[in-house]
């Protein structure tokens, strides 16, 4: 039952901080121009290629057309690019700015050093043991989702 109690208060007090701290992490003077939202939209983007409204709506889990106001705003700003794709000019391609680049890099690190701080001290089957949790939770509030 220590255990049970344990775990109950760590997780209930994280995620009643967990935006908290990761916003003051990353929005720094540089980035101050944007919230914690915007900085997912912009990690959702991803660095590597440019991608379409749908795809990162559907990674957010947001309409399109809740994601079309968020990046107008970070266009606005300077932190994503937005273009017609070439084959198909009725899709909108997005892709980070050098700005944006810079943000998604920052809250990378951040999310690096959580990772480190998380792992310190434990041991390969101990890790093993926190993967097997996290991925138990992360299915609890999956389909949890679904139901409500």
């Amino acid at each position: 039952m220590e255990n049970y109690n344990t775990i109950n208060d760590v997780l209930v007090k994280l995620f009643n901080e967990i935006m908290d701290i990761e916003e003051k992490a990353i929005i720094t003077e540089e980035f101050k121009d944007i919230s914690n939202n915007d900085m997912h939209v912009i990690e959702a983007i991803g660095k590597n290629q440019s991608k379409n409204m749908s795809t990162v709506a559907k990674t957010l889990s947001v309409t399109v057309g809740t994601l079309t106001i968020a990046i107008n705003n970070l266009v606005k700003k300077g932190y994503v690019n937005r273009a017609r794709s070439e084959e198909d000019r009725r899709v909108v391609l997005i892709s980070l700015s050098s700005k944006g680049v810079r943000a998604f890099d920052h809250h990378e690190k951040f999310h690096n050093e959580m990772i480190k701080a998380t792992l310190a001290g434990l041991d390969q089957e101990q890790t093993k043991v926190l993967v097997k949790a996290l991925k138990n939770l992360s299915r609890f509030f999956r389909e949890y989702g679904k139901d409500k």
